[in-house]
């Protein structure tokens, strides 16, 4: 799987100064498109196309300092349609336009090439199940936050906290399907989305009956989901075991994501310290 990955990355690589089809790294690595950017991104630590983005930006960087092309000329290369969009573009990666750059000789900042490799970790199993499950209703109330990767959500929270312990309680006694509890869903997260991107966020019960207080509902296709359980610190462990699941179980597991709204519950402790939390991702079996 590695190696199929930095073959895809030496394809990126390749065509950084000219078009690039995403859906040919995704080839190469032998996966979905979807998939390929889900796993770059955990991996990488940042969105495929943000990855892309500085790459072009850091050769630009080089090109723009040496002089040998005019400023329209590079950015064209590197996908700008306008001598303006890429100044933004470059101002955005470097803290400095071209043309001052190539003026003063600026220092400029540099994305270096990725590449995989093997750590051996692993040394702890990971719970997870796989069900199949049929289409269900979700039932509660939805909003629009900010994507942050690590530490506590602010807008989630305040979100949360609008909606009201007590409510939240009886939402719990409606549930009536599997995953039961009241769960946090996020429905619309694309592997490209930056930190502060604005995700649908939505929290509710399984029902398919009316929820008192609850003033929208999802559905949900049928599907095949993966089911992951974590228990330890909080928030840190809900969010390392999304870590996990990208950067461990996915490469060694016959299964990659596919579209669909990804589904948790968490149960905090009173202390706020410690959570026990169940994931439920949508996935499809590679080659089945």
């Amino acid at each position: 799987m590695l190696e199929r990955l930095n073959q895809a990355v030496d394809y990126i690589e390749e065509h950084l100064g000219g078009p690039l089809d995403m859906a040919e790294p995704a080839r190469i690595a032998m996966t979905s498109e979807y998939h390929f950017r889900r796993m770059f991104s955990a991996l990488a630590g940042i969105p495929l196309s943000e990855y892309v983005r500085r790459r072009r930006l850091t050769l630009a960087g080089a090109e723009v300092l040496a002089g040998e092309r005019t400023l329209l000329d590079v950015a064209v290369r590197y996908g700008y349609g306008s001598g303006e969009a890429f100044a933004r573009a470059f101002r955005a990666v470097h803290g400095v336009g071209p043309g001052e750059a190539r003026r003063t000789g600026a220092a400029l900042n540099s994305q270096p090439r990725m590449s995989f490799r093997l750590i051996v970790e692993g040394r702890s199993s990971m719970r997870y199940r796989v069900v199949e499950k049929e289409g269900f209703r979700l039932v509660g109330r939805g909003t629009r936050v900010p994507l942050v990767y690590e530490g506590m959500n602010p807008a989630i929270v305040e979100f949360v906290r609008g909606i009201g312990k007590e409510t939240l309680g009886r939402w719990e006694a409606y549930a009536n399907g599997e995953p039961g509890g009241v769960l946090a869903v996020v429905s619309d997260h694309c592997a490209d989305d930056v930190e502060g991107t604005e995700l649908g966020y939505f929290q509710g019960v399984v029902s398919d009956g009316e929820v008192p207080g609850a003033s929208e509902s999802l559905r949900v296709d049928p599907g095949t989901w993966a089911v992951f359980e974590s228990s330890g610190a909080f928030p840190s462990a809900v969010q390392y075991l999304w870590r996990d699941v990208y950067t461990q179980w996915f490469p060694s597991n016959p299964y990659r994501s596919r579209p669909g709204p990804s589904l948790s519950r968490t149960r905090v402790s009173q202390d706020g310290t410690h959570a026990d939390a169940e994931v439920w991702i949508p996935v499809e079996r590679v080659g089945g």
